[in-house]
């Protein structure tokens, strides 16, 4: 399938990555931009913006589109969480999104390790706003609240793709189960908004789209990302169609009509991409109140 002008002129500015890239590698930081390949590397980079990503690099499932490594993980790094706030303020971030791997090996599947770290940024950084990007921690309604309880301005959660494609792109990972876990992060909320975002090019119709909208609409979602899926490697789930910019604003529009506060929607977004500027468009529909986290 040929690539679409609009695909290949976006992956030019990966090159801008480099200056960023070599300072986090100087302090052992890992972020999801560069072990999932993501297209927009060079543009957040350039712009002195990271999400990090937590608990390592080796991830415990195996999904089909994803370019982090799978296997057995390391141990976990109690410094990391102190070496994370540092990088925040180093790089002077007033937003900073903080991710996973999945982690199946863990009793509690690394809630722990994303709470030492919002302590660890809010501490070194104060009024930064904060947003995790977190795993379905099997369902464990413990872990979620466990997040929750110390009421990041942001929690996101993506479903990836539709249903239908689960079982193909996402095994060990279940639909139901995801919409379970933002229904949760929603019922618990503590002034925390909701964000999900799923990918779009495996295979998935309109149809399809529009009713995981309001399968997350349902939840409690108030944010919502979409984005073209972009094959990392040969080994990889193929991509099945490359969705035109005319349709991913008509995505953006639909969302919007159907109730979400904020909808980003373009071929190079991704769940983190421009996350201040979304959350901000989302906090200007409704109150964004800060809740204070007592430890």
């Amino acid at each position: 399938m040929r690539i679409p002008a609009w695909i290949v002129d976006g992956l030019r500015e990966r090159k801008k990555s480099k200056p960023l890239l070599h300072s986090l590698e100087e302090k052992s930081l890992v972020t999801v931009c560069k072990e999932a390949k993501c297209p927009n590397i060079g543009t957040c980079f350039g712009r002195n913006t990271a999400t990090f990503l937590i608990m390592g690099s080796v991830c415990t499932r195996n999904c089909t589109f994803c370019a982090v490594s799978k296997g057995k993980p390391t141990l976990l790094d109690p410094e990391e969480p102190t070496r994370i706030a540092g990088m925040v303020r180093e790089l002077e971030l007033k937003h900073t999104v903080i991710t996973s791997v999945t982690r199946d090996d863990l009793e509690d599947g690394g809630a722990e390790q994303f709470i030492k770290t919002i302590r660890a940024i809010r501490a070194m950084n104060p009024g930064v706003t904060i947003e995790v990007l977190i795993p379905d921690f099997n369902g464990e309604e413990s872990s979620v609240d466990a997040i929750i309880s110390k009421a990041p301005e942001v929690v996101n959660h993506n479903i990836e793709t539709v249903k239908s494609l689960y079982r193909e792109v996402r095994p060990g990972a279940h639909y139901e189960r995801s919409l379970t876990v933002l229904a949760r992060i929603s019922e618990r909320r503590n002034g925390s908004v909701i964000k999900s975002g799923m990918m779009v090019g495996l295979g998935e119709t309109k149809e399809q789209v529009s009713e995981a909208m309001d399968n997350l609409l349902e939840t409690g979602v108030q944010i919502l990302t979409i984005g073209q899926y972009l094959r990392p490697t040969r080994e990889h789930h193929d991509v099945k169609r490359y969705v035109t910019p005319d349709e991913f604003e008509a995505y953006r529009e639909v969302g919007l009509e159907k109730g979400f506060l904020a909808v980003a929607s373009g071929p190079f977004v991704r769940s983190s991409f421009r996350a201040q500027e979304i959350y901000q468009e989302a906090c200007n529909r409704i109150s964004c109140a800060r809740i204070k986290d007592e430890g």
